[in-house]
């Protein structure tokens, strides 16, 4: 590869194709219209708003939040306006960007999966639909991701439902990761996102009480990137559709190692917060690692760990 070259960044998730691996997690980017005079969302690979669901939800008391030492626990509860003020105040907003938009969702039962993606996709915008099905601190919010069977009904569903392409976002708490992504494939999913956020707890001993609201959250952050490439790992040794790989990610060594791994994009997260420019900066920092390792295509990399 010559620097005269441009390099290939695109990356294909089954139907949905980006122009390059990095998109932004759910949860850690508001609406992206908050981010639009931080960040050049045209960079972006794919942005995700903020998990909607069927109905307002205020979500969980506080804390909400806590820092740990290596990262963020969370327990937020999936706080969002509903399906419908998404779809009136955001969705015009999203329709009109220049990267392609994954809308969110969860729901409760199947049958809110399936109206939600139904409702989305009628309205035009969304390039994908990801299914959180993995969310650690709402009640009943992991069945889906615990469980294969109810896994690959619901991804099922959703796929003869709805012509998008979809994602299915997985839970790392769970005893067997492959035996869920390989239900989620079974079910038609384009992809399977790595991973959401490990269950978890702070305490305050003096008071004798959990300091989240909740009692319990999820963690996120560096802590977690570890998890998340054996999640990555044990997933491309068990399916052929695509991975996204999440967890702890915040700078292009991150971002390598859960590509050479399999993943053929990421989510950026946590890191989000911290350092808002993250994402677009890392999409800079790919056409080096390219030329470094000799190759004119992002997709030359994704895989080739040797084990």
């Amino acid at each position: 590869m010559t620097n005269s070259m441009t390099p290939d960044l695109s990356v294909q998730l089954g139907r949905l194709k980006l122009g390059n691996p990095i998109m932004v997690a759910s949860g850690t980017f508001g609406y992206a219209r908050e981010m639009e005079k931080v960040v050049d969302l045209s960079l972006l690979g794919g942005l995700l708003p903020k998990t909607i669901t069927a109905e307002p939800r205020m979500g969980n008391p506080p804390w909400r939040t806590v820092e740990t030492s290596a990262g963020l626990l969370n327990a937020i509860g999936l706080d969002n306006d509903g399906v419908d003020a998404f779809i009136q105040h955001h969705l015009p907003y999203l329709r009109q960007l220049p990267t392609p938009v994954v809308v969110s969702i969860a729901g409760r039962t199947r049958d809110d999966f399936v109206s939600l993606a139904e409702q989305i996709a009628a309205q035009g915008g969304a390039a994908a639909i990801e299914l959180n099905l993995s969310c650690p601190n709402v009640s009943g919010g992991i069945d889906f991701g615990t469980d294969a069977d109810s896994c690959r009904k619901v991804v099922d569903q959703v796929r003869q439902s709805c012509d998008l392409p979809i994602l299915a976002k997985l839970t790392p708490n769970v005893t067997r990761i492959a035996d869920i992504a390989a239900a989620a494939a079974d079910g038609g999913a384009d992809a399977v996102c790595l991973i959401n956020t490990v269950l978890a707890m702070a305490v305050n001993w003096r008071s004798r009480r959990p300091i989240l609201g909740n009692g319990m959250g999820g963690l996120s952050g560096p802590a977690i990137k570890p998890i998340a490439l054996r999640c990555v790992h044990q997933v491309r040794q068990a399916v052929d559709i695509p991975i996204i790989g999440i967890g702890g990610i915040a700078n292009i060594d991150d971002v390598m190692q859960f590509l050479v791994t399999g993943a053929s994009a990421v989510q950026i997260g946590t890191a989000n917060y911290y350092d808002p420019h993250v994402s677009t900066r890392l999409v800079g920092e790919l056409p080096e690692v390219l030329r470094d390792e000799g190759v004119d295509r992002i997709s030359d990399l994704i895989g080739t760990l040797k084990v």
